[in-house]
């Protein structure tokens, strides 16, 4: 039997509650993400460059306009799903690896 006092007790009840809702919100936010086909289609863009791709490489490819692009960029970075850096006037962008592995591994957990 647990010997703590039962308000000790809730306490963590509610912290491990508080912590699992922000992981879900997080997997939430990269599923809506994830859920635009130009976006997938723009995730594997990037992550065939072996460094940065620009905004404007992303323009040209798949034929959309700038703000649309920019747009759907954001969606990525907002997700925690790209990286971002202002390189001049231009953004450059790379995949955020570690944030896929969680996302992986999270969805990996439904294989049981």
């Amino acid at each position: 039997m647990d010997s703590r006092p039962l308000h000790i007790s809730i306490k963590i009840d509610i912290f491990t509650l508080m912590n699992t809702m922000i992981d879900n919100r997080k997997i939430e936010k990269m599923s809506k993400a994830l859920g635009d086909p130009y976006r997938i289609k723009m995730i594997e863009a990037i992550r065939k460059e072996s460094d940065w791709m620009q905004c404007t490489a992303l323009v040209e490819m798949f034929k959309l306009a700038q703000s649309t692009v920019s747009h759907h960029l954001k969606q990525l970075v907002d997700a925690d799903l790209l990286f971002s850096e202002k390189d001049g006037r231009c953004t450059k962008y790379k995949i955020n690896k570690e944030t896929f592995g969680e996302y992986v591994a999270y969805l990996k957990g439904f294989e049981d």
